[in-house]
């Protein structure tokens, strides 16, 4: 998505958040397709709700055995983000004001999204996609500790396992007897509460 972003000439300001948001709506929807596309070619009409089901994040199938993949991932990642805590405050003020404070934008660049990719994917194959947790909690622990990462990165992470926890719990006794998908929840959560943390920062 950062590299059509770049051929589309995104730029700064709005016009270059504007292009990468229509990047990432367009990359979204390909892939989608995609899936859809080899869901309804290879799979039952069984395996193919089980697959809706994941796509939708579920912690009903995770198991002891996969914290050995997962801790280890989310430890490396959180390790790596603090490391570069000072980094991401300099990023905080823009890219060209990081660049004069001495940062190296590309390599720091590439590491941070490396990590988090790998995070992402790691997680992603052992609970499926959840969406929203990434959105929302991050800006809310901003509100409560303040912009510096060295404070900011570990509060989101207990708080976004708090978050993860508690829409699990929300997601087996909304509806007595069905468990409902976990990205239901937190899209039912998090939607609103992004809409309120994006008005927010327009008036701020």
């Amino acid at each position: 998505m950062a590299a059509l972003a770049r051929m589309a000439g995104g730029g700064t300001g709005l016009r270059g958040a504007g292009v990468i948001i229509l990047a990432g709506i367009a990359g979204s929807q390909m892939f989608n397709a995609l899936t859809a596309l080899i869901i309804a070619q290879s799979a039952s009409a069984e395996q193919a709700r089980g697959i809706m089901f994941w796509l939708l994040g579920n912690l009903s199938g995770v198991r002891w055995p996969d914290t050995w993949l997962a801790m280890p991932v989310a430890a490396l990642g959180l390790s790596v983000t603090l490391w570069h805590a000072r980094a991401l405050d300099a990023f905080t003020f823009g890219a060209e004001s990081a660049a004069a404070l001495g940062i190296d934008l590309r390599v720091t660049q590439a590491v941070l999204i490396g990590t988090a990719a790998l995070i992402t994917a790691v997680m992603v194959s052992i609970a499926g996609a959840i969406g929203f947790v990434g959105l929302v909690v991050p800006h809310a622990m901003r509100f409560l500790v303040g912009s510096r990462h060295a404070r900011l990165v570990p509060a989101t992470a207990l708080a976004g396992a708090v978050f993860l926890v508690l829409s699990d719990v929300a997601s087996r006794v909304v509806l007595p007897g069905q468990v409902l998908p976990i990205g239901v929840i937190t899209a039912l959560v998090g939607a609103p509460a992004f809409a309120v943390v994006m008005v927010r920062g327009r008036q701020r």
